[in-house]
C-alpha cells in the first residue's frame, strides 16, 4: 500500500469518526428537547407522559419551545417530572421489581419454583400489571401517572421495605409503601395521602397472569378469581375466554386470582367495598399470547384512616404458590383457592379437609417420596374399607349359593319379571342375604375416590415430582405425542391413564366370573366394560398422580379379593349355612316388607293394565 492509499484511508477513517462523534452529540439535543416537549405536554394537560422504559416508543413529540414554558417545566412538582427506575424488592420467597413511576410492582418472580420448561418462573411480568389508585386532586388523577422517589431499607429481623414519595407541591403529597419480611409470601403495604382529604379511594388491580405448566390448556381451565366478605360469605369464578364482569356491593376481606398452582391476592382487614371483577382466559396456543393464561382485574374502594396528618390505607398482598399449608396459615379462609371439591362435589372438601389432608402431610413429614405416599394412602384406605369389603364379596359368594335355585325359579316361572322378582326376593329372606349387601363397599368407597379427583391435581407438593417414567406427577404423563388430536382422546399416550384402564377391565372381568349375572339385563353385562373406555379419553389429560392412584387401588382390588375368596370365604359352609337359616323363622325388615307390597302393588297394577287396553 502506497502513501496515497494511506492518506485516503487516513482521510475516510477521520470523516468516520467525526460523523459518529456528530450523530452523538445530535441524538442528545434531541432526546433532551423531546423531554422539554413531553414537559410542556403534561404542564398542559395535552398529552400524558409515557416513559420509554416501561411501555413502546410513542412517535417524537414537537420540538419546539420557549423560554416560558422551560421556565414552566422547572416550577412544576417533582411528580410530574421525572425518570422510571425500576427498584428490586426481594427476600427469600419472591423477587419484585418496582418500577418508580406508578410505584407498583410489574414482575413477581417466585424463588424456589421453576416452570416446565425449567425456566424462573414469574407469576406475572410486564406493565400490563399494575395497582393504581384514584387521587382526590386535579380532577382525579391517579398514582400510575406520577413519579415518586424510591428509598429502600432493611430492618435488623431481615425485613425489607421500599418507601417510594412522590411531592405534588402545595403540601400534598402521595406515599406508597411495601414492606416484604424476610421469609413470606405476604407483603404489607400501605398508600398515604397528605394535604388530601378523602375517607376511601378508588383502587384498580391489573394481571396478566403467565404460563408456566405444561399444557396451557389445563392451566386455563384451573384459572379462577376468589374472593370473600368479612362476615366469612364468598364465592369463585372459573375463567373462560368471553369476558366476564361480576359485582358485589358487600365488602371483601380479600380477592384474589388463581393460577394452577400459583396465586396472588389483596387482603384488607378493613375490606374492600363496591367490587367489580373483569376477568377472561385469554388467547389461543397457536397465537401471539400463547404465553398469557389469562386477564384480571379488579376494582374496588380501599378506606383510609387518619393517622399522623395523613390518609391511610393498609393492604397485605400475597404472591405465591397454591400451597395448602401457606394458605391456611392466614386463617382468612384463603385455602380455598386450592380446589378440594365444589358444585354438587362440594361435600368431599371436607373429606379432604379433615382426613385426607392431615393424613397426607403426616405421611410427607418423614417420607418424601410423593408416589410411595400415594401408595400408603391408598392400603390404609384399603384397610380402613376391608370390613365392608368382605361384607360385599361375602353377600357375592351367597348369591353365587343361591344361584342354581334362581335358575329353577327362572325355569319354572319363565317370563314374569315381576313374579320372579318376588319369588326372589322370597328366597333371598328365607336364606338370610342381603342383596344390597354388595353396594355398602362402593358406597363408601366412591366419596373418597371423588376426593383424590380433586385432591391429587390441586397439590401442588406433586408439582415436578418425578415417578418411573413420569417426570411431573401433577401432569399428564406423555410417553408418546401424536402431532394431531384424537377427538375424545388427545394428542398423546399416558401410560399411566392405559394402566388404569387395562387394571379396571382385568378387574371388571375377575368380578363377573364371581358375581352371578341377571341375564334380563343385558346392559349391565356390559357396563362394567364399557365404562373403563369412556373413562380412558377423560383421564387421558389428568395428572399422572391420580391415575397412578386409580391403577395402584384397582391392583389392591384384585389382591385383595383374590386373598379374601381364596382364604376367607367358603362357600360349602355358607351353602350349608344358607339352608340352615331357611328352615328358621324370618323376621321380616321394614325395607323387606316395604319392598314387598311395592312388587304386590306393581303385579296388580300390570294386571289391570290389559284390560284397560282391551277397553
Amino acid at each position: 500500500m502506497d502513501r496515497n492509499q494511506l492518506t485516503g484511508f487516513a482521510l475516510l477513517a477521520a470523516l468516520l469518526i467525526g460523523y459518529f462523534f456528530y450523530n452523538s452529540h445530535e441524538q442528545k439535543q434531541f432526546q433532551e428537547k423531546k423531554r422539554i416537549a413531553d414537559s410542556i405536554a403534561i404542564a398542559t394537560n395535552k398529552v400524558t407522559r409515557v416513559d420509554s422504559s416501561l411501555v413502546a416508543k410513542s412517535e417524537a413529540a414537537p420540538a419546539a419551545t420557549d423560554s416560558a414554558a422551560i421556565a414552566r417545566i422547572k416550577s412544576m412538582p417533582p411528580a410530574f417530572n421525572g425518570t422510571a427506575e425500576m427498584v428490586t424488592l426481594e427476600n427469600k420467597k419472591v423477587s419484585l421489581q418496582f418500577s418508580s413511576k406508578g410505584a407498583y410492582p410489574v414482575s413477581a418472580n417466585i424463588k424456589g419454583y421453576k416452570t416446565y420448561d425449567q425456566k424462573p418462573l414469574y407469576l406475572f411480568n410486564g406493565t400490563e400489571n399494575r395497582l393504581n389508585a384514584v387521587l382526590p386532586y386535579d380532577n382525579g388523577r391517579t398514582t400510575a401517572e406520577l413519579y415518586y422517589v424510591p428509598v429502600l431499607k432493611t430492618e435488623p429481623n431481615g425485613d425489607k421495605t421500599v418507601d417510594f414519595t412522590a411531592d405534588l407541591g402545595g403540601g400534598k403529597s402521595v406515599d406508597v409503601r411495601y414492606t416484604l419480611p424476610a421469609d413470606d409470601y405476604m407483603m404489607h403495604c400501605s398508600i398515604s395521602l397528605g394535604g388530601m382529604a378523602a375517607t376511601s379511594i378508588p383502587l384498580t388491580w391489573q394481571v396478566r397472569g403467565l404460563h408456566t405448566e405444561k399444557d396451557i390448556t389445563n392451566e386455563r381451565m384451573g384459572a379462577q378469581v376468589y374472593y370473600r366478605n368479612l362476615k366469612g360469605d364468598g364465592d369463585y369464578f372459573t375463567l373462560r375466554a368471553e369476558e366476564k364482569t361480576e359485582h358485589d356491593e358487600g365488602t371483601a376481606n380479600w380477592v384474589g386470582f388463581r393460577k394452577q398452582y400459583f396465586s396472588t391476592a389483596l387482603v384488607s382487614d378493613d375490606g374492600f367495598s363496591r367490587m367489580d371483577l373483569k376477568f377472561a382466559a385469554k388467547g389461543d396456543s397457536s397465537k401471539a399470547d400463547s404465553n398469557t393464561v389469562a386477564q384480571y382485574q379488579a376494582k374496588m374502594e380501599l378506606p383510609l384512616r387518619a393517622s399522623g396528618g395523613l390518609q391511610t390505607g393498609s393492604f397485605k398482598w400475597f404472591i405465591g404458590p397454591n400451597d395448602y399449608h401457606t394458605l391456611q396459615s392466614y386463617k382468612i379462609g384463603m385455602e380455598d383457592m386450592v380446589p378440594l371439591g365444589y358444585g354438587v362435589m362440594a361435600f368431599v372438601k371436607y373429606i379432604n379437609k379433615f382426613a385426607l389432608i392431615p393424613f397426607f402431610y403426616f405421611l410427607n413429614s418423614f417420607i418424601s417420596n410423593y408416589a410411595i405416599i400415594i401408595m400408603l394412602m391408598t392400603i390404609f384406605i384399603r384397610l380402613i374399607l376391608s370390613f365392608f369389603t368382605y361384607k360385599s364379596y361375602l353377600s357375592s359368594a351367597k348369591m353365587r349359593v343361591l344361584k342354581p335355585e334362581l335358575d329353577e325359579l327362572r325355569a319354572k316361572i319363565g317370563d314374569d319379571q315381576q313374579k320372579f322378582s318376588m319369588e326372589q326376593m322370597k328366597l333371598y329372606k328365607s336364606a338370610g342375604v342381603n342383596p344390597l349387601g354388595g353396594c355398602l363397599p362402593m358406597l363408601f368407597q366412591l366419596p373418597i375416590l371423588l376426593s383424590m379427583y380433586y385432591m391429587f391435581p390441586s397439590f401442588i407438593e406433586f408439582r415436578q415430582q418425578h415417578f418411573l417414567w413420569c417426570n411431573d406427577l401433577s401432569t399428564y404423563d406423555s410417553v408418546c405425542n401424536f402431532g394431531f388430536s384424537i377427538p375424545f382422546y388427545g394428542d398423546h399416550i399416558s401410560l399411566f391413564t392405559l394402566l388404569m384402564t387395562a387394571s379396571s377391565l382385568f378387574l371388571a372381568i375377575y368380578n363377573r366370573n364371581m358375581t352371578p349375572q341377571d341375564p334380563n339385563n343385558p346392559m349391565m353385562k356390559y357396563m362394567p366394560f364399557i365404562f373403563p373406555i369412556i373413562l380412558m379419553g377423560v383421564f387421558n389429560k389428568m395428572a399422572a398422580a391420580l391415575t397412578f392412584y386409580y391403577t395402584f387401588s384397582n391392583l389392591l382390588s384384585i389382591a385383595q379379593q383374590f386373598i379374601i375368596q381364596k382364604y376367607f370365604i367358603d362357600e360349602k359352609a355358607i351353602h350349608a349355612q344358607l339352608q340352615e337359616n331357611k328352615s328358621k323363622p324370618v323376621t321380616p325388615s321394614k325395607w323387606s316388607q316395604r319392598l314387598e307390597e311395592m312388587q304386590k302393588l306393581q303385579a296388580e297394577r300390570s294386571k289391570i293394565q290389559p284390560r284397560s287396553n282391551k277397553k
